[in-house]
Order: structure tokens, then sequence, then C-alpha cells
């Protein structure tokens, strides 16, 4: 029984399966739109709407102490400078009006060669290129 246990394996070992999700989330930061599984976006999607609020909230706080630590917080995360200064530059001032949701999923059907749900994984309110 699986009582009280958190997260997706995605049959992969733990070093494999953290870098997967590191890989996920920094796509999604920086491209805004990225097209997976349908498994791996669900593990993916809380963990990227839990580092935009943790942006948000150290960026509405005054405390300058708080908005260096969220940005320690999510750079050990994340390992890409990249990816934190996109979250804190364009991403938390977007979404600071929106209670939360930043995510959105639409099933885009079956891989070719697997059948594995396919879906695509999108920030709401990104600007079109």
């Amino acid at each position: 029984m699986r009582h009280k246990v958190a997260g997706k394996r995605l049959g992969r070992s733990t070093d494999q399966r953290k870098m997967l999700r590191r890989n996920l989330i920094n796509q999604l930061f920086q491209h805004e739109r990225i097209t997976t599984t349908d498994a791996k976006a669900r593990a993916v999607r809380a963990e990227a709407e839990k580092m935009i609020t943790m942006a948000k909230r150290a960026l509405a706080h005054e405390d300058k102490q708080r908005a260096v630590h969220a940005r320690r917080v999510i750079f050990a995360r994340l390992r890409s400078k990249t990816s934190v200064a996109k979250v804190f530059d364009d991403l938390a001032p977007r979404y600071e009006q929106r209670p939360g949701g930043y995510t959105r999923v639409y099933k885009v059907g079956f891989r070719q060669g697997d059948a594995a749900k396919m879906v695509l994984l999108e920030l709401v309110d990104r600007e079109e290129a």
C-alpha cells in the first residue's frame, strides 16, 4: 500500500527522475510551452507553480532577505540562472494579480511509437510569438 507516498516515480531511478523534472521545468520556463507525456506533465506542473508562487511572494514582500532566499531556493532546484531570472523578472510580475493556476494542459493525442498520451503544457497568459 502506498499510503501518503507523494510524487510519481516515472519508471526512473532517483537521480534520473530529479534531472528529468529539473529539465522539464527549465524548458517550461524558457519556452513557456512544452509537449510531453501526460504523466510527466502532471509530475512537473505542481512544482513549477509552487516556484512561481514563491517568486511572487518574495517580490511582493518588502524584505530583501526574503527575495534573496527565494532566489537561492529556486536556483537550488533549477540550477539555471537564466530560468531563475526569467521567473523573477518576467513570470512573477506577469502573474502578480493571478491567485494561482499558472499552467494549462491540452491533450494532443497519442505518441506514434508507444501510444503514450501526449499533452501540451503551457503557461497561461503568455505572449504569442
